[in-house]
């Protein structure tokens, strides 16, 4: 009699066993479903296409040594984003230049399109960036440049468009 129990007790945890794993299986199946916090609101942008021509880059940006060349991106995307072109212009003037400053930003990249230039960026310290090199500014980095060459450009991406610069050295 005990044998039988044994062997009744032994078939009916099987069962069980064979059930969870059947569980396991189709939970793995299911793909699992996870709450958004807030729903995402989607922008949709404008097309925009900007072509170089005469006049497209102005000396009416935040450095008198650089004139700027908008890509319309500020616009396209509601101020969800900026891009422009950089053109350093003349000799550059330490004095002018080098100010340690932030951006009050939540994304600053620079990738250099033609010439030279060099950054100190605090913690990271001084960078030589030729055409064709890129870094990504951290939020809020303090930084400056120590100088460029004749011609140098970069295109820096910006988000949001809108940000505050904040000069830390006079």
């Amino acid at each position: 009699m005990a044998g039988a129990r044994a062997k009744s007790t032994a078939q009916a945890k099987k069962p069980a066993a064979r059930a969870k794993k059947a569980d396991v299986r189709r939970s793995a199946a299911r793909p699992t479903r996870l709450k958004a916090s807030a729903p995402k609101v989607k922008r949709q942008h404008k097309f925009v296409a900007s072509r170089l021509g005469a006049g497209a880059f102005k000396a009416d940006g935040l450095r008198t040594y650089a004139h700027y060349r908008d890509l319309g991106i500020k616009h396209a995307t509601r101020g969800m984003a900026l891009a422009h072109v950089i053109r350093f212009v003349g000799q550059c003037d330490p004095k002018v230049v080098s100010k340690m400053h932030t951006h009050q930003c939540d994304f600053q990249m620079i990738y250099v399109l033609k010439g030279q230039i060099t950054t100190e960026i605090e913690g990271q310290g001084r960078h030589v960036m030729n055409a064709g090199d890129s870094w990504l500014q951290p939020q809020g980095i303090p930084h400056k440049v120590l100088d460029y060459s004749d011609g140098c450009e970069v295109l820096e991406i910006v988000l949001p468009a809108e940000s505050e610069t904040i000069e830390l050295e006079k």
